[in-house]
């Protein structure tokens, strides 16, 4: 749907700095957080931007349990969400990411973090690659949903679709509960993603939602953060030394 007026990038950048500077408690006011988020009258989310809501899907998937069924981004409302990209089934790097990341279901739990995975391909393909064992180059019956983003429109909104290659690049969103983009990565083909350094995202992005604080280069949980107050951020920086 065309816009009657588009949102410049210096407004853009305006919401999203007011916005982080009122989840780290350096501004307040008493509207709600989710009001500085904006789209001019008649937009839609149709667009991958940090810090705006996360483009819409509703696509077929194979599920954990082997099962076809639609999927949706409305389902993982409250959650974190990891959007897993890749090119295409029946390929090299692609099966060792997959299978990595089902691996690791389980501490992606504990964050309150889902999985779900993605390319062009159809749920038909997902589904028979799934029956081939992982020695063989397949994924075996992995523990996260593979969405088949057959049109790759899905691919397209959140920028990451190839299309001389019709094939999705390697992109990485986490989706935050209030269904916010909060991180993007974009790899070309040949590089595979790392799963400790997904996780480590997720957790740094948790704790600051949930403390005010800031993460620091190389954060992980445990780790020292600092406060955002300018006065009392020294604290942080002198005991660094």
């Amino acid at each position: 749907m065309p816009f009657n007026k588009r949102v410049s990038d210096s407004e853009i950048a305006s919401v999203a700095l007011a916005k982080r500077l009122k989840i780290t408690g350096i501004i307040s006011t008493e509207d709600d957080t989710d009001d500085l988020v904006t789209e001019p009258a008649g937009a839609a989310s149709d667009r991958c931007v940090v810090n705006r809501p996360a483009p819409k899907f509703s696509v077929p998937a194979v599920m954990a349990d082997g099962s076809i069924e639609t999927v949706a981004l409305s389902q993982f409302k409250g959650q974190y969400l990891v959007l897993l990209f890749y090119p295409a089934d029946f390929t090299l790097v692609c099966p060792t990411e997959i299978t990595s990341f089902s691996d690791h279901i389980a501490s992606f739990a504990e964050l309150n973090c889902a999985v779900a995975v993605c390319s062009t391909d159809s749920e038909y393909v997902h589904y028979n690659w799934r029956q081939q064992a992982r020695e063989d180059g397949g994924v075996g019956q992995v523990a996260v949903p593979m969405l088949a983003d057959r049109t790759m429109e899905m691919s397209r909104s959140y920028g990451v679709l190839s299309e001389e290659e019709g094939q999705a690049f390697r992109g990485l969103f986490i989706i935050d509960p209030k269904q916010v983009v909060r991180i993007g990565h974009i790899n070309d083909m040949p590089v595979g993603r790392s799963v400790e350094e997904t996780l480590r995202l997720v957790s740094a992005l948790k704790f600051a939602d949930e403390n005010g604080q800031v993460c620091p280069a190389n954060w992980k949980a445990g780790d020292a953060a600092i406060d955002p107050d300018i006065v009392r951020s020294k604290a942080f920086f002198e005991s660094s030394d």
